[in-house]
């Protein structure tokens, strides 16, 4: 299962990420990932003064939404990073590792979350595509939205063929490791979303008492 979040990002941000992305230096993204040979694409240079504000805009961004803390449940997330794609890069179908390197040590994978700067008109190609058995699923959404996605999951970029493609990634170690008891969580947050305030006081403090005791016990 995936979810998109529209409107992750505000007008603000999105212009100042893409203002620090102008200013930012870039390197090689295979320097987080040498093994794949597939993967050509730009990353932020971590020692770029100008990085840790584009990773405080983000994080804000993050911390703020409803529909990231349901669905993902975060226990904590890598810091995320700007990534750019010129004419001609791509990164081809992976999964993404078990676990990444973060200040302090190591992050398990359990979700992977794509958050879109650039206008989806500036740019041809650049999907993120995201295979589900026999179909594949073409993504490429408005600046500000993002999309979320198991890290279990094979997808990859397809290449842009002009304009340039800027994104940030982050990878989310979560509450609940396991994919198929995360969705029972999210639904039973939808359920009380949609239905908690017509529900009898009561019933809905037993919906409530249900979902964080599922939470307890499928904690990793």
């Amino acid at each position: 299962m995936f979810l998109e979040i529209p409107e992750l990002l505000q007008r603000p941000e999105i212009n100042r990420l893409r203002e620090l992305a102008k200013a930012l230096n870039f390197v090689d993204g295979r320097v987080s990932n040498p093994g794949n040979v597939t993967k050509n694409n730009l990353q932020a240079d971590s020692r770029d003064p100008a990085y840790k504000e584009s990773v405080q805009i983000l994080v804000d961004a993050i911390k703020r939404c409803r529909e990231f803390r349901d669905f993902a449940l975060p226990m904590r997330f890598a810091p995320p990073l700007l990534c750019k794609y010129e004419p001609e890069m791509k990164y081809g179908m992976h999964t993404d590792g078990a676990y990444v390197r973060v200040p302090g040590g190591q992050l398990r994978t359990d979700v992977s979350c794509t958050i879109f700067i650039s206008d989806p008109g500036s740019y041809e190609g650049g999907e993120l595509r995201i295979h589900l058995g026999s179909e594949v699923v073409d993504l490429k959404y408005a600046p500000g939205h993002c999309v979320l996605y198991p890290s279990t999951t094979l997808h990859e970029v397809r290449p842009v063929t002009s304009g340039q493609r800027l994104v940030a990634i982050t990878f989310i170690e979560s509450m609940v490791r396991d994919q198929a008891k995360r969705q029972m969580i999210y639904e039973l947050n939808e359920v009380s979303a949609l239905e908690g305030l017509t529900m009898k006081f009561e019933n809905r403090t037993r919906l409530e008492s249900v979902k964080a005791n599922l939470i307890r016990m499928w904690s990793a």
